[in-house]
């Protein structure tokens, strides 16, 4: 069966030196592999999703949620409903179904830059029998568009493309 995870692309106005610029939350993969990455080493905060206690899968949209809430340690608000983005696929084979939500403009965590993410743990260094806790995100960083290209893993940049088309025929409605 083939992994699926969910999750929310964040995105806001941009500064007010950069008025009209759209922005979005990226989250630098936590642990030792991706310890010393930049480029293609960053994500939409995103998880698996989950199963209820009777046995179902848990709703997609609530598990985007959840695991942004689990990734960044605060819930985001929202400023306008979450727009779906549908599905990609990543490499790896594992699907990520998201959504896009409109946060407040100025919002940040109330520690800018430093998620307080859950942790996992993996024995590292390998084969050294010692198992060690890392955050399953370092850092976070509010990018532009075009930056966000060249950092996000390369199976979500397709997100981006749909937040744009998304963004696009919002300005063309008003």
């Amino acid at each position: 069966m083939t992994a699926r995870s969910a999750g929310l692309l964040l995105y806001r106005d941009g500064d007010a030196d950069a008025p009209g610029r759209v922005v979005v939350l990226v989250a630098h993969m936590g642990g030792p592999f991706w310890a010393r990455k930049d480029a293609r080493a960053w994500s939409i905060p995103k998880g698996e999703l989950g199963t209820l206690p009777d046995g179902s899968a848990e709703d997609e949209h609530d598990a985007a949620v959840r695991e942004t809430t689990e990734e960044l340690g605060v819930e985001p608000p929202t400023a306008a409903p979450d727009v779906p983005l549908g599905t990609v696929r990543q490499r790896s084979g594992k699907e990520v179904v998201a959504w896009a939500r409109r946060v407040p403009d100025g919002w940040d965590l109330p520690d800018p830059g430093h998620p307080a993410s859950n942790t996992f743990e993996l024995e590292w260094p390998p084969r050294s029998r010692r198992t060690q806790e890392f955050p399953e995100v370092d850092r976070t960083r509010w990018v532009g568009l075009g930056e966000a290209r060249d950092l996000l893993v390369a199976g979500q940049v397709g997100l981006l493309d749909r937040l744009e088309t998304h963004l696009a025929g919002q300005a063309n409605a008003e």
